[in-house]
């Protein structure tokens, strides 16, 4: 594998990596905010855990993509 390889599948481990941690992140988040439920929904608060697990969904995908592409371009 080239040097050009290695970094692409570096950069889709970081960004898979990043993704797990942000999908983490927001469902810890979510379940300490259970505790003052009425304070957490009122700020609008499943909004913003949906969009942070979207993105972050989206992100870990990115990265998976791109492992998968440099993987296969090498047959």
């Amino acid at each position: 594998m080239g040097g050009q390889n290695a970094a692409v599948v570096g950069l889709g481990i970081l960004a898979a990596l990043l993704g797990v941690g942000g999908i983490v992140a927001a469902l810890r988040t979510r379940r300490r905010r259970a505790e003052i439920a009425p304070t957490y929904g009122s700020t609008g608060g499943m909004v913003f855990t949906m969009v942070q697990l979207g993105c972050s969904g989206a992100l870990l995908l990115g990265g998976v993509i791109l492992i998968t592409v440099v993987l296969l371009a090498k047959r």
